[in-house]
């Protein structure tokens, strides 16, 4: 298995726990997406029991996504408290928008055409 890392480091706004950025590797399948799983949630999960209200996947950068990143968004939305938030950022005109689409899975969350918008909404 090839080492998992984010493009970067996960952005917070002051309050901490009120939203979290998570940049996705520039691939998601079948190769990472069980080792991005618990990388995904230490990072969306960043202080104990005061869980953020608002988790934005940006995935701008990521140029390829099968089923298993389908599956992956999916499971963490499962393992998130309850009440949080998940938004998705995905260039409109690229692959990963097309896999949301194709998968419905743009129907249960919503997806962002850029990051400012994302993280204003």
């Amino acid at each position: 298995m090839t080492a998992v890392t984010f493009l970067s480091a996960p952005s917070e706004t002051s309050e901490p726990s009120e939203r979290v950025l998570l940049p996705f590797p520039p691939e998601i399948d079948f190769s990472n997406a069980d080792g991005l799983l618990p990388l995904i949630m230490g990072r969306a999960r960043p202080h104990p029991g005061r869980p953020p209200r608002l988790v934005v996947l940006d995935l701008t950068a990521t140029r390829f996504m099968d089923s298993q990143g389908v599956r992956l968004i999916n499971d963490m939305r499962r393992l998130l408290h309850p009440g949080t938030r998940v938004y998705v950022v995905a260039l409109p005109e690229g692959l990963v928008s097309r896999v949301l689409e194709l998968t419905g899975l743009r129907r249960d969350i919503p997806v962002y055409d850029n990051l400012p918008e994302a993280m204003a909404a």
